[in-house]
C-alpha cells in the first residue's frame, strides 16, 4: 500500500466543519487543555460548523464524576459552548465513551473479519529477545510478528493460557499529512508499527475508541495538542481501515497546536499553580480577559494589538494562522490583560462581578443590603480604573465598608507616617470642618483641602495627602481620596481623621514600626 492509495482527507469548509473537545476528566481544568477547547470552538463559530463535546472516561482510576463536573464548570463560566454532546445531546450519543462499549465491539469485530485487527500473542519479554537476536534496537518495540500466526500457533498460545491482544495492521509505506498547523509531515515507513487496539482482556485502547469516535461523529477537523503528534500517524492507518469497512468516507485534517510553557521555558504541567484555570478565577479573571489571553498563546488578532473581545477573535480565527512555536504562559501579560477588559464593563457590570469576592473576604453579607448595594454603586467606579484582578477589590473598597474603627493601619502605610502627621491631620480637620453639607462634593474637599496643606503648609501633594490615605483606609494605596471623602460622608471622614490623630499623639512616629491592635484606636 503507497502513500497515495491512503483515502481522502475531508475537504469541508463552512457549515461542514465538525470539530470536537474530548477530554478525559482528570484533575482540575489546565490552562492548556482549556486553550484547545478554545480554539476548537473559535474555529467552529468562525466557519459556522460545529463543536461536538464528548468525554473519554475509559480509565476508572483515573477518571472522576467531580473532574467531568469542573469541566462544564470552566467551559461555561468562558462561555463556550457546544453543539452537540453531553449534556446537549445530539444524533451520535452517547457522548461518554464509558457508554459506547457495545459500539466498539461491534466495530472491532468488522475489523478482525476485515483482516485488519489481528490477534497478537507477544509478550514484552519475547518482543525484546526477538529484537536482540535480530540486532534490532529494543526501543523499536514490536516486531510484526505476530501477523502472519496459522491457526496451528495461534491455537497453540490459546492452549498456553495466552489470551491476545488485538493489532492493526498498518500499512508498509511512508505516511504524509498536511498539518494546519506545521504544514506536510512524513512519517517513513517502519517509522510505527502494528499498534495494540484491544487488550487481552477485550477492552479497546485510546488509540481505537478515540479515531472510531471521530469517524462515527464526522469529525472534519482534529485540533489537539502538540503531544499527540506522534500518534497521527497510527490514527490516519486506522482511519483507513475504517473507510475500507464503510465507516466513513475520509480522514479528517489535522492541526497540532504548540505546547504552553510555564517558568524557565517548561511545559506547563498540572502541577504548576499557573495551569489550574480556577486558580486564576478565584484570584479575579473575567472570562472575557482570560479568554483573550488564552486565544494568545499561539494566535494573534493582529502584529500590534493584544486585547480585543471574543466576537473579534470568532471574526478572525483560522487555525491555519496558529504558530507552531511554543507558547509561554506569561502571568503578568495575562493580569494586564485582564485589567484592560475590566476597565472595559460598565460600572453597573463590573460592581455586580465583585460581589463574590466582596462577600468571601467579608466585606458586604449577602444578600447585600440596600445601603451596602448602594455603597457599592458609588464606590466600585473609583477602583475600576486602578486593578487588574476582582480579586484586589476587597482590600481596597473593605475599609470604605467598615465602621470608624473596624479597620486596622497597615504596617507599610504607618511607615509613611512623620513627625509632621498631627499637624497635617488638624489643618486637614479644621479645613473640612467649614465645608457645608450641601456643599460636600469631592472638586469642594479638594479644593479646600488643597488651600490648607499646599498652600497653607508648603507642603507637596504626596506628603499633605499620605497622612489623610492612612487615615481614611489603613493603607498606603487606596481609591481616589476625595472621592472617598465624599462616599463616607463628612462626619465619617472627620471621625477617620480623628482617630489617627489620637492614635498618632498617644503612640508617636514610632507606631511606623509597629501595627495597633484591630479596631483600636490606641
Amino acid at each position: 500500500m503507497s502513500t497515495s492509495e491512503l483515502p481522502p482527507f475531508s475537504t469541508a469548509t463552512g457549515a461542514d466543519v465538525r470539530v470536537r473537545f474530548c477530554p478525559s476528566p482528570t484533575g482540575t481544568p489546565h490552562v492548556g487543555l482549556i486553550r484547545t477547547a478554545l480554539f476548537n470552538w473559535a474555529y467552529a463559530r468562525h466557519t459556522g460548523g460545529k463543536m461536538v463535546f464528548r468525554i473519554e472516561d475509559t480509565d476508572a482510576n483515573r477518571d472522576s464524576e467531580e473532574s467531568y463536573e469542573q469541566l462544564i464548570d470552566a467551559l461555561t463560566w468562558l462561555r463556550i459552548d457546544w453543539d452537540e454532546g453531553v449534556n446537549v445531546g445530539g444524533p451520535n450519543g452517547p457522548y461518554r465513551q464509558s457508554e459506547r462499549m457495545p459500539i466498539y465491539l461491534d466495530l472491532i469485530e468488522k475489523l478482525k473479519a476485515s483482516g485488519h485487527l489481528y490477534e497478537s500473542y507477544s509478550t514484552a519479554d519475547e518482543i525484546d529477545a526477538r529484537n536482540e537476536a535480530n540486532g534490532r534496537a529494543k526501543q523499536l518495540g514490536y516486531d510484526n510478528f505476530d501477523r502472519d500466526l496459522t491457526d496451528e500457533q495461534r491455537a497453540a498460545f490459546r492452549a498456553e493460557g495466552r489470551s491476545p491482544a488485538l493489532r492493526l495492521r498498518v500499512p508498509d509505506a511512508d505516511l504524509s499529512f498536511d498539518d494546519l498547523v506545521r504544514g506536510e509531515i512524513t512519517f517513513p515507513a517502519g517509522s510505527f508499527v502494528d499498534f495494540v487496539v484491544v487488550r487481552p482482556n477485550g477492552i479497546p485502547l485510546y488509540t481505537f475508541v478515540n479515531p472510531v469516535d471521530d469517524a462515527l461523529m464526522g469529525i472534519t477537523h482534529v485540533l489537539r495538542g502538540e503531544d499527540l503528534l506522534s500518534s497521527t500517524p497510527r490514527q490516519i492507518a486506522l482511519y483507513s481501515a475504517l473507510v475500507e469497512i464503510g465507516v466513513t468516507t475520509f480522514i479528517p485534517r489535522f492541526g497540532h497546536l504548540p505546547y504552553v510553557m510555564g517558568e524557565g521555558n517548561k511545559k506547563l504541567s498540572k502541577r504548576d499553580p499557573q495551569a489550574n484555570l480556577f486558580l486564576h478565577r478565584d484570584r479575579g479573571f473575567i472570562p472575557e480577559g482570560l479568554v483573550n489571553y488564552l486565544a494568545l498563546l499561539g494566535w494573534s488578532l493582529t502584529h500590534d494589538r493584544d486585547v480585543f473581545s471574543i466576537d473579534e477573535m470568532v471574526a478572525a480565527f483560522d487555525v491555519v494562522n496558529v504558530n507552531p512555536n511554543p507558547a509561554r504562559f506569561d502571568q503578568k501579560k495575562a493580569e494586564s490583560i485582564n485589567g484592560d477588559h475590566i476597565r472595559l464593563l460598565e460600572p453597573a457590570d463590573f460592581a455586580a462581578r465583585t460581589v463574590p469576592y466582596l462577600v468571601a473576604a467579608g466585606v458586604v453579607t449577602e444578600p447585600l443590603t440596600d445601603a451596602q448595594q448602594a455603597l457599592l454603586a458609588a464606590s466600585a467606579p473609583l477602583v475600576q480604573e486602578r486593578v487588574a484582578l476582582l480579586g484586589e477589590v476587597p482590600a481596597l473598597l473593605g475599609p470604605l465598608f467598615a465602621s470608624t474603627d473596624g479597620f486596622d493601619y497597615e504596617a507599610d502605610a504607618l511607615a509613611t507616617l512623620t513627625g509632621s502627621t498631627g499637624e497635617i491631620l488638624a489643618a486637614a480637620v479644621g479645613a473640612l470642618e467649614l465645608i457645608e453639607l450641601s456643599e460636600w462634593n469631592h472638586d469642594r474637599i479638594k479644593d479646600d483641602l488643597a488651600i490648607a496643606l499646599i498652600d497653607g503648609l508648603a507642603l507637596k501633594p504626596r506628603n499633605a495627602y499620605g497622612p489623610l490615605r492612612v487615615a481614611l483606609s489603613g493603607r498606603k494605596i487606596s481609591p481616589p481620596l476625595f472621592e472617598s471623602m465624599q462616599i463616607l460622608g463628612k462626619a465619617e471622614t472627620l471621625a477617620r481623621l480623628d482617630r489617627l490623630a489620637v492614635w498618632h499623639s498617644e503612640v508617636g512616629t514610632a507606631a511606623a514600626h509597629a501595627t495597633p491592635p484591630a479596631g483600636s484606636a490606641s
